[in-house]
């Protein structure tokens, strides 16, 4: 919480700062101005809101200079995006202080701008299941190639998460559960 410089921390269960935060998040005016602050879950802690979204174009600088420090400390950060709606997925994954991959799919023609790094394994495995190239370049890629990637990972925020840590979507009551979770104010729109 100091680290993103969180405030006001209060106590609160999950689904109510899923309402809470999902109301945040579809209000323009004060989308970025709560988070929910999980207990450890399996060793991470999740920092949920739309502040932390690394394809919002008016946040993903900020959201990338947070997973660089969080990581610098804890040695892993990674924010994810993903649109239930079918509105796309990003992600970026930081490791001791440094992005090492951002890809977002969110059907925006600046999406590529903020792709940075290699490709993680597992979007190379997914992309080796779908018959495509697992190394490629969008500027030579076929355009049906293109769009069968584009649906893929449209949906792969989800995955990549629970591959590399811990996804909301799949917590269960095996999960291991340390602390409180908080409900809690952003610095917005510092940082």
């Amino acid at each position: 919480m100091s680290i993103l410089r969180l405030t006001d921390p209060a106590p609160v269960s999950f689904s109510s700062a899923q309402e809470a935060v999902d109301a945040n998040s579809h209000n323009a005016a004060d989308g970025f101005t709560r988070v929910y602050v999980s207990p450890e879950l399996d060793g991470w802690t999740l920092v949920v809101g739309r502040w932390c979204d690394p394809c919002d174009r008016k946040r993903s600088d900020s959201v990338l200079r947070m997973c660089e420090e969080l990581s610098a400390r804890y040695g892993q950060a990674h924010a994810y995006y993903y649109g239930a709606q079918g509105t796309g997925s990003a992600w970026l994954i930081a490791e001791r202080g440094t992005a090492v991959r951002r890809y977002c799919e969110t059907d925006e023609a600046e999406d590529h701008y903020l792709t940075l790094g290699e490709p993680l394994p597992y979007e190379r495995h997914r992309r080796q299941e779908l018959g495509l190239s697992p190394d490629w370049d969008a500027a030579t890629e076929s355009q049906e190639d293109e769009d069968e990637w584009a649906w893929a990972a449209n949906d792969l925020a989800p995955e990549i998460a629970a591959e590399l840590g811990v996804s909301p979507l799949t917590l269960t009551a095996e999960t291991t559960v340390s602390g409180t979770g908080v409900l809690a104010r952003t610095p917005y729109p510092q940082f």
